[in-house]
């Protein structure tokens, strides 16, 4: 299958339920390992149990809870690699990890950042939703509230990390943190802009679709 005189390459998404952060962090390096030997491409799509997450440039105090709050909490905190400061993922909320070369036609930080923004917005407008930008802050809001967010890393350009969209997500865990480390703005799930909670795997399947028209891949759907 061909786009012009370019081969349509192959995505093959992959529906895994939920995942532990560190099995996640697994999953991804083999992933990355594989892309980068045999060109085999992947999008990881996943829930995590609660878990605070800081990216590179993470500042620590904007985790509000102390260790043993946390803990009591069932709430891991783990130090990773992805750009980005402080965000929380947990059940309900669906992650997803894109292993896809960028060579030779999309090497392009931003604009890569910018084309994920674009799958979320694509997928949540299916149930009626609009999602915008607000310039200078990365993710997709609804209003001045965040619905998605990005975080990703970029090594000899094969991507990992990626995006976490609010789907059922329990919100009041935001409370533990500071989100990315912005004060003025509040956070928003699908089901409470719907009043009803909406199945993990259907919106996978959404998003799955949409990543592969804004990349330019032929998805195939693993569960």
């Amino acid at each position: 299958m061909t786009a012009g005189s370019r081969q349509v390459r192959h995505c093959q998404a992959k529906l895994l339920g939920r995942v532990s952060y560190e099995d996640g962090l697994r999953l991804q390096r083999e992933a990355v390992d594989e892309c980068s030997g045999t060109g085999r491409e992947q999008l990881l799509l996943l829930e995590h149990p609660h878990v605070i997450t800081l990216g590179r440039a993470g500042d620590a105090t904007n985790i509000l809870l102390d260790e043993p709050t946390l803990e009591s909490l069932s709430v891991e905190v783990h130090h990773t690699g992805r750009g980005g400061d402080v965000t929380y993922h947990g059940p309900g909320q669906l992650v997803g990890y894109p292993i896809i070369n960028l060579r030779p036609d999309r090497c392009d930080v931003h604009r890569y950042v910018r084309d994920l923004e674009e799958v979320l917005i694509r997928s949540i407008s299916t149930y009626g939703v609009q999602g915008t930008r607000i310039g200078g802050l990365t993710g997709v809001w609804v209003g001045d509230r965040k619905i998605a967010a990005i975080g990703v890393r970029i090594a000899r350009w094969i991507t990992s990390h990626g995006f976490a969209i609010n789907v059922n997500t329990d919100l009041s865990y935001f409370r533990t943190i500071v989100p990315c480390g912005i004060t003025n703005r509040g956070v928003t799930s699908l089901s409470e802009l719907l009043g009803q909670e909406l199945r993990l795997d259907d919106v996978a399947r959404v998003v799955a679709a949409n990543f592969g028209e804004v990349f330019g891949r032929h998805m195939s759907l693993e569960t």
